[in-house]
């Protein structure tokens, strides 16, 4: 299988399976037990919560796992933007049309629970614009949620922008509006600085960067108020209840250290090798049509269209030919509907049913992508001549 969807997941690395191993096994305890076998286990705890925290240049304090993206962006929206509420700071909410539906449907969830949301939209390229965030804020403003970068068409987004603007617009008021990002895809290509971000919390989800799956990070800063979203006793500082998952989060936070290390070169590296698929697929496919900035971009995501197809049928035909790419979101493909990212982007329907997503990874070889160039062609062509016979 050539895998060009790490997007979505990626393969758990050697070094984090290694670290998990032990705590699947013999140091089995409990880390709230009193006992060496739960002291043994909240140590590991510990290092890893440190391990973490140096990664993302936050305290260890700061730093709570959860059971991945979804548990950290629903805790993060729901938990800080109730207990800003509770304290009478307001009841409004921004988010974009682009977040991935663990963010998005957060926002319609407190929607339902009485809080005002803006949505705000983004320019062609999947870019959100500071002047429309400037404009959707109010003196109510409580929390603002905006992804790092877009799950389908890799767009970065100015986090560090929206976070002095909302700097900006709090000076001289009693409560600060809090900034969430959503920065799954984040990790492995970008150096991930809390502080130089200046957010409040942000959401990671193991498995995107090589870690196990049911597992994540929420990075909250000190002092930011917080409502946990889960109750039932004290793990994770009182903020998260659950008996911790010991070996995920050993892996996880081994599997960060390494993505954290060498940043540059693995993004250069993957930036050229997507660059070849880029220019292998213009040039054979004059029709095709690329989504998303092109520039400012995930080094390891391309997102394109074809003239004439269903994307479905694509992956499905390139699946049979032993190639693994994505026609969206993958939390979206148990449903056929147009990408919300790219119909927000401005995209028409025709290109956005008729797009496809190809993910990168560190394994990602020059061969694989001259094998995709080469197979490619003639299974849009296929699919194309297919539809085009009903």
């Amino acid at each position: 299988m050539i895998y060009l969807d790490h997007a979505a997941t990626s393969p758990l690395r050697l070094a984090a399976r290694e670290a998990m191993l032990p705590y699947l096994d013999g140091r089995f305890g409990n880390p709230s037990g009193l006992y060496a076998a739960g002291r043994e286990a909240q140590a590991a705890v510990d290092r890893a919560r440190a391990t973490v925290a140096e990664c993302l240049n936050a305290r260890p304090a700061e730093v709570l796992f959860t059971s991945g993206g979804t548990e950290s962006i629903n805790s993060a929206m729901l938990g800080i933007a109730y207990a800003l509420r509770r304290a009478g700071a307001g009841n409004h909410v921004v988010t974009t049309a682009i977040e991935h539906h663990a963010g998005l449907h957060v926002a319609q969830h407190l929607e339902e629970l009485g809080f005002d949301v803006t949505t705000i939209g983004c320019d062609h390229s999947g870019r959100v614009q500071l002047e429309e965030f400037r404009a959707a804020l109010r003196p109510e403003t409580v929390l603002a949620s905006v992804m790092f970068a877009n799950n389908e068409v890799g767009t970065v987004q100015p986090i560090a922008e929206l976070a002095e603007v909302i700097r900006e617009y709090s000076q001289g008021r009693e409560h600060r509006i809090a900034l969430h990002s959503d920065a799954v895809q984040a990790p492995e290509w970008f150096q991930l600085d809390v502080k130089a971000l200046g957010v409040d919390a942000l959401s990671l989800s193991a498995h995107k960067f090589g870690g196990p799956k049911g597992a994540g990070v929420l990075y909250l800063r000190r002092g930011v108020p917080f409502r946990p979203l889960l109750h039932g006793g004290g793990q994770e500082m009182q903020k998260r209840a659950g008996t911790e998952n010991v070996a995920g989060i050993a892996g996880t936070a081994v599997a960060l250290a390494i993505a954290s290390t060498d940043v540059d070169g693995r993004s250069a590296k993957v930036r050229a090798l997507r660059e070849r698929l880029r220019e292998g697929i213009c040039a054979a496919i004059p029709d095709a049509e690329l989504n998303g900035c092109q520039t400012n971009c995930l080094p390891n995501n391309l997102n394109v269209s074809f003239e004439g197809i269903e994307s479905d049928a694509l992956v499905a035909r390139l699946d049979a030919r032993g190639i693994a790419a994505s026609s969206g979101s993958a939390c979206s493909n148990s449903t056929w509907e147009p990408s919300h990212v790219l119909m927000a982007m401005g995209v028409p329907i025709r290109r956005a049913v008729a797009s496809i997503r190809f993910s990168l990874g560190e394994s990602t070889t020059a061969a694989e992508i001259d094998e995709v160039l080469a197979i490619l062609p003639g299974e849009v062509a296929g699919v194309a001549a297919s539809l085009a016979a009903r």
